[in-house]
């Protein structure tokens, strides 16, 4: 657990820019993604993947949640500019730079900016 680590929860956000646009808007696809990431990074899901559409015009896209036993994964996709925005937070260790690169490989992006902080 991350007491061991000094750190009480690790958080990973990760910007994907130019995505496939056919992936930002599949909801099925979103919702498969969610327990490939979980297996990959070893968490435990708590319950089903909740995905909701929102928006309209150049603010419209999905936005996704899926809570694990150490705090959740959340997720939001922006259809116009066919970008993903995930964010995963744990207090179990895992390795951000595997679960980065899922990422960018699942959604197909061309770029990405990733972000990790230890949280005290």
């Amino acid at each position: 657990m991350a007491t061991k680590n000094k750190w009480w929860g690790r958080s990973l956000n990760v910007d994907l820019r130019r995505c496939d646009p056919y992936l930002v808007k599949d909801s099925r696809a979103m919702a498969e993604f969610v327990p490939k990431l979980c297996r990959l990074i070893n968490m435990k899901r708590r319950g089903p993947v909740r995905l909701q559409r929102f928006g309209r015009g150049n603010l419209q896209g999905w936005s996704l949640m899926q809570f694990i036993e150490t705090s959740s994964i959340t997720a939001h996709f922006d259809e116009k500019g066919n970008r993903a925005f995930i964010d995963i937070f744990s207090c179990k260790a895992f390795n951000p730079q595997i679960a980065a690169a899922f990422c960018r490989k699942y959604f197909r992006a061309r770029s990405m900016a990733v972000h990790v902080e230890e949280r005290q």
